[in-house]
């Protein structure tokens, strides 16, 4: 089974020596996306603009590889902030109303850039043979 590295030509920058996104097999993993604008600077805002930013990052990173948040099995999300998990969950909602993929939460210290919310993603390719 080979490796397809998914690039995103204008997006989300990538900001360090990863992917955005590899595909292996029926899986795509998708990088985990901060609040950055197509020029990688931090998107102002609270935790609600911050995760509409990154939602709206991960779905061009999956539109690279032909997918689409409803192909999405599993995400991670990192928050600067536990208590920021309300409102994130909210606008998470939004963008997964039916039958949303797995989900983790987690508290870190710190992430790139000072943003509030990271999320990665893995989703399943329609087009693998069964």
């Amino acid at each position: 089974m080979k490796k397809q590295i998914i690039t995103v030509e204008k997006g989300p920058p990538v900001l360090g020596p990863y992917s955005q996104a590899v595909a292996a097999g029926p899986l795509v993993f998708c990088s985990g996306q901060i609040p950055v604008d197509g020029q990688g600077e931090l998107v102002k805002g609270d935790i609600v603009v911050q995760t509409v930013q990154v939602l709206e990052n991960l779905k061009t990173v999956l539109a690279a590889a032909g997918l689409t948040l409803k192909d999405v099995v599993k995400t991670t999300v990192f928050l600067a902030d536990l208590a920021d998990f309300p409102e994130m969950n909210r606008v998470y909602a939004e963008f997964f109303p039916e039958r949303p993929p797995a989900r983790s939460t987690v508290q870190v210290a710190a992430l790139p850039k000072g943003a509030a919310v990271e999320i990665e993603a893995v989703a399943l390719r329609r087009d693998w043979p069964a």
